[in-house]
């Protein structure tokens, strides 16, 4: 019986990824470069597969300030993520989840000091009975490393047979299924590129999917 629905954030939730990388390339269009999005792709969802720094890159090949640059992009990405809605699907799924009693958390990559303040500012911040960030693993232990996803299950006192995920990239994917839990791939143009395989069940949107459909899904397995 599934009593658990645990989300990824970044990409999922909210689409923060697309305008960041959009930024990325104005910035090096500007200064004459091409930014190498695939590389770049890869440090989504986690820190397994590259440790690419587009800041550190773009300083090295114009000689500009690795710092300014990260500034900029940081300033010019916030806009355009704050003027991005909640990912289709992602407010139908919390509140039918709500309605049938069960937990819901958020196993995040990323900082508390980023995702509870999107959280809080989307109004979701009260949604979810948990909220599992990077400082709440071990240092060099977010995904694709299973360490989140297991301390959700822990927090939330749900077996993994009884839970899914919902993430959209590779890293997230690889962490899910380490932990032994059911997996949904929702993958965006970025991610997509990267191959991201492994799901359980693989949608275009949160929108397809249907508690009475994963729990159909989940009792076959």
């Amino acid at each position: 019986m599934l009593k658990a629905l645990i989300f990824d954030f970044d990409g999922l939730i909210l689409d923060t990824e697309t305008p960041e990388v959009d930024v990325w390339q104005a910035i090096f269009r500007e200064h004459g470069h091409e930014l190498p999005v695939d590389e770049w792709a890869k440090t989504i969802g986690g820190y397994g597969i590259s440790t690419y720094d587009a800041a550190a890159h773009l300083a090295g090949l114009t000689g500009r300030d690795a710092a300014s640059l990260r500034a900029r992009y940081r300033r010019e990405s916030d806009v355009l993520i704050h003027a991005s809605p909640i990912l289709p699907g992602v407010m139908d799924l919390l509140t039918e989840g709500k309605s049938r009693g069960m937990r819901l958390a958020v196993a995040s990559s990323s900082p508390h000091s980023w995702v509870d303040s999107h959280l809080s500012r989307l109004g979701l911040a009260d949604r979810f009975d948990r909220v599992l960030c990077s400082e709440d693993v071990a240092p060099g232990r977010t995904k694709p490393n299973p360490d989140l996803f297991l301390l959700a299950l822990e927090r939330l006192e749900v077996q993994k047979e009884a839970a899914v995920v919902f993430e959209d990239s590779p890293n997230g994917v690889r962490a899910a299924k380490s932990a032994g839990i059911f997996v949904v791939a929702v993958p965006n143009p970025l991610t997509i590129r990267l191959g991201v395989n492994g799901a359980d069940w693989m949608v275009k949107s949160l929108a397809e999917v249907s508690l009475n459909e994963l729990e159909k899904r989940l009792s076959a397995k």
